[in-house]
C-alpha cells in the first residue's frame, strides 16, 4: 500500500513557488501508517497532466491531487481526468448551487467562468470546500488485477486543501490506515558546529539502516537533524524518537538549541522571558535581521526592546557615540555594545558590526568578516564570522551568532539557578 502526491502548477516546476502541500501531505498519510512512495510536481498543459496521472494510478494506490482546480484557462486538472477515465465533464448542480451562494455571501456576482467548477467527469464524485469556490473530486479508478486507485483532487490554497482532506478524503482512507508501519518524525536544531563536525560528534546515530534514522540538513551555519522513526504504534515511534533526541543531546551538547520549529530567537526569548530581562540590539551588516526575527514573536517577544539598524558610523552618530575607524573591528562592536547597555538601562544588547575585509594572503582574494558582541551584567563577549561567496549566508549566519552568543549565556544562568 503506497500513496503518490502531484502538486500542478507552473509556478511550482519554474521554482517561482515552493510545493508545501506535498510535504504536509505526505507526514499526514506517514502518521496513519500510509508512505508516501512519489512526489511528483507537473506544469499546466493538458498533455503533462494526463500523462502523470495515467503514472500514478498505475504505480500508487492512493493518488492525491493539489492544485488545477480553479476558474482559469490553465486550471486543467478536471479536463485532465476526464481524459484520463474517458468520459465527458458533466455539471453538477448542487456544487454550482453552492458556488454561487459564497459569493452571494460576499455580495458578489458570480462570474460566469466559475461555473466550470462545478464540472465534474461523469461517474466522479465531489468532495465539499467550505473554505473556497473550488470542491474537490474524488474517484475509484479499477485496475485490472490490482485493487482500485483511490485519487482524491483538492485545492491548492492551504488553507482549502488541509481542512478538505482530514475531513473528507482522509475518512475515505479509514479502511487503509494502520495497514502499514506508521511513520513519525521529528527534528532537533543545532548552531555553531559544521556539518562534518555534528556527524563525527553523532557516531553511530547517523548511520545507514539504522531505527530510527537520522539524516544531518544544513541551511545558513543551521544543522538540523531528521529524525524518522517506523514501527506498529505511534507510541513506539515516539519511544524511539525520544531515545534517538536523548543520544543527540548528550553527543552535540551546548550546540543543540531547540526541536522542531524552534529558532534561535524563540530559545532566546523563552529564556529572557523566564529571567524577566530586557534586550536590546544595533545592527550593521545585517540590516535588520536580528530585530525583524526578535519582533516577531508574541508574548515572550516583550522582553526585546527594540534597536537601531545602520552602519557603525551611523550608529554611532546616532547615539553620540565617536566614531573611531581606525580601531580594531572587535574593539568597536564591544564599546558600541557597553555604551548602549549603559545608556538604556537594557540587560543585555547584542551588536553586529560592518562587514570588514581582511586577507592573511596578499596575493589572494579579500575575506569578508562581521564582529558580533554580546554585552550583559560582565565583560563583553564577541565573536567573529567569516563570510564566503554569497554575502545573504553571512548576514543569516551573523544574526544567528549573535542570537547563539546570549542563548548559551542565558542557558548558562537557568542551570546555575537551579
Amino acid at each position: 500500500m503506497q500513496a503518490e502526491t502531484i502538486a500542478i502548477g507552473t509556478e511550482l516546476t519554474t521554482g517561482a513557488k515552493l510545493d508545501t502541500n506535498s510535504q504536509w501531505l505526505s507526514l499526514e498519510l506517514a502518521a496513519v501508517g500510509i508512505p508516501v512512495w512519489y512526489h511528483t510536481t507537473v506544469a499546466d498543459t493538458l498533455e503533462a497532466n494526463l500523462l502523470v496521472f495515467r503514472q500514478a494510478v498505475e504505480r500508487a494506490d492512493i493518488v492525491l491531487i493539489t492544485g488545477g482546480l480553479g476558474p482559469t484557462l490553465d486550471d486543467l486538472t478536471r479536463e485532465a481526468l476526464a481524459a484520463l477515465l474517458g468520459v465527458e465533464l458533466v455539471l453538477d448542480e448542487a456544487s454550482l448551487q453552492i458556488i454561487k451562494e459564497m459569493f452571494s455571501r460576499r455580495n458578489r456576482t458570480m462570474p460566469e467562468r466559475n461555473s466550470i467548477q462545478a464540472m465534474f467527469p461523469a461517474g466522479t464524485e465531489p468532495i465539499a470546500n467550505p473554505r473556497g469556490t473550488a470542491p474537490g473530486i474524488w474517484v475509484e479508478i479499477p485496475r485490472p488485477g490490482k485493487t482500485p486507485c483511490r485519487l482524491a483532487a483538492m485545492p491548492g490554497v492551504p488553507s482549502e486543501m488541509k481542512p478538505m482532506f482530514r475531513d473528507s478524503v482522509l475518512p475515505r482512507l479509514s479502511d487503509l490506515c494502520g495497514s502499514g508501519k506508521v511513520i513519525r518524525s521529528s527534528r532537533v536544531n543545532c548552531f555553531g558546529l559544521g556539518e562534518s563536525h555534528a556527524d563525527e560528534l553523532l557516531g553511530d546515530l547517523t548511520a545507514r539502516g539504522r531505527d530510527p534514522e537520522v539524516g544531518i540538513t544544513v541551511h545558513e551555519g543551521t544543522i538540523t537533524l531528521r529524525i524518522e522513526a517506523q514501527g506498529d504504534s505511534v507510541e513506539e515511534c515516539d519511544f524511539k524518537i525520544r531515545q534517538a533526541r536523548a543520544t543527540a543531546r548528550e553527543r552535540l551538547g551546548h550546540y543543540v538549541y531547540g526541536d522542531n520549529d524552534e529558532e534561535l530567537h524563540d530559545v532566546v526569548l523563552r529564556h529572557l522571558s523566564q529571567q524577566e530581562a530586557t534586550l536590546m540590539t544595533a545592527e550593521s551588516s545585517t540590516g535588520g535581521l536580528l530585530a525583524m526575527s526578535l519582533s516577531s514573536v508574541e508574548g515572550p517577544g516583550a522582553c526585546y526592546r527594540g534597536g537601531w539598524v545602520g552602519t557603525e558610523l551611523q550608529l554611532a552618530g546616532q547615539l553620540g557615540l565617536r566614531f573611531v575607524p581606525n580601531l580594531e573591528p572587535v574593539s568597536r562592536v564591544s564599546n558600541l555594545a557597553q555604551h548602549i547597555r549603559q545608556q538604556s538601562n537594557s540587560d543585555y544588547v547584542l551588536v553586529v558590526g560592518d562587514v570588514v575585509m581582511t586577507t592573511t594572503d596578499p596575493s589572494g582574494p579579500p575575506i569578508p568578516k562581521v564582529y558580533v558582541a554580546l554585552a550583559g551584567a560582565g565583560a563583553p563577549v564577541t565573536a567573529e564570522i567569516q563570510g564566503l561567496s554569497d554575502p545573504t549566508i553571512l548576514k543569516s549566519r551573523s544574526a544567528k551568532t549573535a542570537l547563539d552568543l546570549l542563548r548559551q549565556h542565558l542557558a548558562t544562568l537557568a542551570v546555575q539557578s537551579e
